[in-house]
């Protein structure tokens, strides 16, 4: 008998039938060839059903899988390269309990240089039988491909197409592969100013040649230069070396990148980089060396026209004194301040008055420069500068400068919300900041803003459709400058559209039909230059500009300053293992880094420039292992970045298919915090789709825990979480660790888009303080203190003096601008609050069982803008400011010097409810043009009593003051001399 040599196209079918393995056929060379080419790969698809997601499909078990929506669907795995195909291994769960059922299956390829699929196989009806072929079906295919796609027509048992695993079996076709190797520098011990080089060999591995390129080296996670690359031969090598420059004291990881865009289509993608097994360290030289720690103003927060007066603090990191009689600088705004520095020895600090003052007149950035006349010849001369936000007024001393659509130039429909601005029913308008915004539906249709100050990054907030099954869809806007096409902005609604009818937040589903809300999402990007003051920036839509239609609602216009440098102390996580921008989890390598802090091996960790993917919670374990979720955060930590347009981090998986996660409530990214932690300058992108709808699916919360004493979250920016913040845990939560959060700060805080609560401070935190910070389209409370039950001891466990400062807070989607739930002495104070959709802009309440309101509670300097509205089956109409005593008591409440302006409802309401509210003062407010009810309101069944003094009631449709039939609330004086309705 002859043997028939076998191809490597038949050896996946044999392997399956199980004919090599059983001894009855040889294997030959030329078959062993064969490999699985899909594993490890993306793979995606048209759409998926419920929890069942594309990459299911290719996760190397067969008890997952991937479920599409419906018919036809395509899934598609992204070889990466050319490749010879030989056969198509689809595989089912094997398990008995899986039906016979058969799908229509064709097969198609896409070559690497190719735009359009070709088929490989003719769509034919494949068999999947647990008995007779173990639900494993090989379709054999002849093609040189890298994207291989099965597109599936029918399945006899289900709704969808279904895979558990897809392998494809081939070879590679020959391509370039670039390596580094042989990574050095010079001078092999330098100082801080000695110009340093860094030296590398790019090889090519692979079996073809490969065209020109660049190699990218990078310090400490952040790329600090570029080298050309020649063409190489298959097997040839070419020496890079890359100028990196002075760089200041510390220990900086080197890594060098080839072809860093992806341009070179190789045959192995994942070996482009190379990073050093030792660390380049940098030492201190001798000499000098001046730097800016901090800029104190008084007043702190000082009111518009007030005289405002600055001390400097100066530091001397050097290892040399400095002489009296540098020049320390201020500027802020149009005004310079200089003041006299005293003579600083190494490693002591001076603080310096600034002659002077400067008159307020809004918020501003201060900037100190330390020895401003060049005077001193310093070791360092790129760190005498520091900068920070001083707020002036009401509201956050924001970065970057808002641009409303309907105010711009533009070419498209612009929308604008009902009279009621109802909420819920696929309503844009009533969504839009300003409760207007700009449709785009035709091709050449634009949004046109000028700006009006130097900006580098941009922001746009918008509306595009939702794919057909639910998951959002991706496209594109072009963005032009002065007429000039900037680049394509990407935008996405795979974080907006939620459906249903339902005002319970649990109740609404990612799945289309009926009524929508949350339809805005926003997309942001740094940009290759500044652009100057009168830029005319145009959001257009061209051709190749694909959704069904573009809404465009507002722009952040910022200058956003470069990545700041390592700090002394700090130890990048890359020394770790975390490779920026790759794709791959850092989790692991941030977790250690961390981990290295907590004990007091290291000083800080620092998270250079970058992308950084974490799909895992950073906390501490738990030791003793108490429960099924580890909750033990961290402490004692200090964590800063390069700056939240920097350093990033985020996750792709959404935390109900993460899996070994800490809690499911709390998600699978952001920190678990317990005391002492200091976090600054970097991002936390979630990756939620929705609040507890769709079989309990949960956005995830960015920082949650105890957070104890001490502990200081500063620059922040979270986004896509269900939960910014949440400050608390249950006292019957690991008891021995009961620490509640006592003097936690907030500052600078840009929370987005969120499922729930921006910051809340629940659970017994007091002394604690939200400041400068702004929000945006949040799904609960933007900010919140929730005095709750859940704590060690009700008496003394109470939320109090608690502060929200100079806070924006625009467009909440759901629930209040600020909200407090019992506790005392807490203060909303100076902030900026408009266009909530359906409740008010500040609501004290006593639902959500807390315990009880007792002494004062402070609201006062607050801006309302657009606020209140109508919730619960459209049944509740909410005020601007709303008190709700639910059963207990509201004593102590002051509300002054506040502007409450074209709310959609009342301006004041004091809420049926049961409890008391007694003593109410209203001084000096202005309530302007309430457009469906009252300037204030005591419903009928409101009980307690106010005291007007200095309010002006203008232009409300229902009288300036109405108390309705039945109620036993009283109000004494009276608004611009009118008097009560009954």
């Amino acid at each position: 008998m002859r043997w028939k040599r076998l191809t490597g196209r038949t050896v996946a079918g044999l392997l399956t039938a199980g004919l090599i393995s059983a001894g009855l056929l040889p294997v030959t060379a030329s078959a062993a060839e064969a490999t699985d080419l899909a594993r490890g790969k993306t793979v995606t698809a048209s759409g998926s059903h419920g929890g069942y997601p594309a990459s299911n499909a290719n996760d190397g078990k067969v008890d997952s899988y991937w479920e599409s929506n419906g018919h036809p669907a395509d899934l598609t795995v992204k070889l990466g390269a050319d490749a010879d195909l030989q056969s198509v291994v689809v595989k089912l769960n094997p398990d008995p309990i899986w039906a016979t059922r058969t799908q229509d299956i064709q097969v198609l390829g896409r070559t690497q240089n190719g735009t359009a699929f070709t088929s490989l196989r003719a769509r034919a009806g494949y068999v999947f039988n647990p008995g007779s072929n173990q639900n494993t079906v090989t379709i054999p295919v002849d093609g040189r491909v890298a994207d291989l796609q099965l597109k599936f027509f029918s399945n006899t048992e289900a709704p969808g197409a279904q895979v558990a695993e897809i392998q494809v079996f081939g070879t590679a076709a020959p391509n370039p592969d670039l390596t580094v190797s042989a990574l050095s520098w010079s001078p092999s011990s330098p100082s801080e100013t000695d110009d340093i080089t860094v030296k590398g060999t790019v090889r090519n591995a692979g079996s073809a040649a490969s065209p020109a390129t660049t190699v990218n080296v990078s310090l400490g996670g952040v790329v600090v230069g570029s080298a050309p690359v020649g063409p190489l031969a298959a097997g040839a090598s070419a020496p890079v070396s890359v100028e990196v420059g002075k760089r200041p004291q510390g220990s900086y990881t080197v890594s060098a990148l080839v072809d860093p865009t992806d341009t070179v289509v190789e045959s192995d993608n994942t070996n482009n980089s190379r990073t050093t097994a030792s660390p380049l360290v940098v030492g201190q030289s001798p000499g000098p060396d001046l730097e800016i720690r901090s800029i104190t103003s008084s007043p702190a927060n000082p009111a518009v026209g007030a005289a405002v007066t600055f001390t400097v603090a100066v530091h001397n990191r050097g290892t040399s004194a400095v002489s009296a009689g540098t020049v320390t600088r201020l500027t802020v705004g149009s005004t310079t301040l200089n003041g006299t520095t005293p003579a600083i020895a190494a490693g002591a600090t001076a603080n310096v008055t600034v002659g002077g003052s400067w008159t307020a007149s809004g918020g501003a950035t201060l900037t100190a420069t330390a020895d401003a006349t060049n005077l001193v010849a310093e070791t360092s001369e790129t760190n005498n500068t520091f900068a920070r936000s001083i707020v002036v007024g009401r509201g956050a001393a924001v970065p970057y400068t808002e641009l409303e659509a309907e105010k711009a130039n533009y070419q498209g429909t612009l929308l604008q919300s009902d009279a009621e601005r109802t909420f819920g029913h696929t309503n844009f308008a009533t969504e839009s900041s300003g409760r207007e915004s700009v449709r785009l539906n035709s091709t050449g249709q634009y949004v046109e803003f000028t700006s009006t100050a130097p900006a580098n990054s941009i922001v746009v907030r918008n509306s595009i459709p939702d794919a057909p099954g639910g998951g959002g869809r991706e496209a594109t806007i072009s963005l032009y400058a002065d007429g000039q096409f900037v680049r394509k902005l990407d935008l996405s609604s795979k974080h907006s559209w939620l459906y249903g009818n339902t005002d319970s937040p649990e109740g609404l589903t990612n799945t289309p039909g009926g009524d929508a809300r949350r339809l805005f999402d926003e997309s942001h990007a740094l940009l290759t230059e500044t652009y100057p003051v009168g830029t005319k920036f145009r959001l257009q839509r061209d051709a190749s500009d694909n959704a069904a239609f573009y809404i465009i609602d507002l722009i952040d216009l910022e200058q956003v300053a470069a990545p700041s440098s390592q700090p002394s102390g700090c130890v990048s996580i890359t020394t770790y293992g975390a490779v920026a921008n790759d794709g791959l989890d850092d989790t692991a390598a941030i977790q250690r880094a961390v981990t290295a802090n907590q004990n007091g091996e290291i000083d800080c960790v620092w998270i250079p420039a970058g992308q950084w993917r974490q799909e895992q919670k950073i906390l501490t374990d738990d030791p003793l292992d108490r429960g099924q979720w580890n909750q033990v955060g961290i402490r004692d930590v200090t964590i800063r970045g390069a700056g939240m347009w920097h350093s990033q981090l985020y996750t792709l998986t959404p935390p109900h298919e993460a899996g070994g996660i800490n809690h499911p409530h709390e998600g699978n990214f952001g920190f678990d915090i317990d005391e002492n932690t200091q976090i600054s300058d970097i991002a936390i992108f979630g990756s939620g789709t929705i609040r507890g709808g769709d079989g309990n699916h949960e956005g995830g919360v960015a920082l949650n825990g105890r957070f104890g004493k001490d502990t200081k979250i500063s620059n922040v920016w979270i986004e896509h979480a269900n939960v910014g913040v949440w400050a608390g845990r249950d006292f019957d939560n690991i008891q021995e660790l009961w620490n509640p959060g006592d003097g936690v700060e907030f500052t600078g805080m840009r929370i987005r888009n969120t499922y729930a609560d921006g910051i809340n401070f629940a659970n017994g935190t007091r002394n604690s303080t939200v400041y400068n910070s702004s929000f945006r389209n949040t799904g609960d409370d933007a900010l919140a203190v929730w005095s709750s039950k859940y704590v060690k001891d009700q008496s003394v466990d109470i939320g109090h003096d608690n502060s929200f400062r100079n806070n924006t807070i625009q467009l909440p989607w759901r629930a209040n601008g600020i909200a407090i739930y019992g506790g005392y002495g807490n203060k909303i104070e100076n902030n900026l609050i408009s266009d909530t959709m359906n409740y008010p802009a500040i609501m004290l309440a006593t639902d959500h069982d807390p315990l009880p309101f007792s002494g004062q509670t402070l609201i006062a300097n607050n801006g309302l803008y657009r606020t209140g509205g109508a919730f619960w089956n459209e049944d509740q109409e909410f005020g601007a400011i709303t008190l709700f005593p639910q059963n207990l008591p509201i004593p102590g409440v002051t509300i002054r010097d506040t502007d409450i302006v074209d709310s959609t409802y009342d301006g004041i309401q004091f809420k049926t409810g049961g409890g008391l509210m007694p003593d109410v003062k209203i001084q000096n407010v202005r309530i302007d043009k309430s457009n469906n009810g009252s300037g204030i309101l005591a419903m009928g069944g409101a009980r307690g009593n106010a005291t007007l003094t200095g309010v002006t009631i203008t232009d409300s449709r229902d009288g300036h003051v109405l108390i309705e039939p039945g109620s036993q609330f009283t109000i004494s004086g009276a608004p611009n001399g009118a008097r009560a309705k009954r």
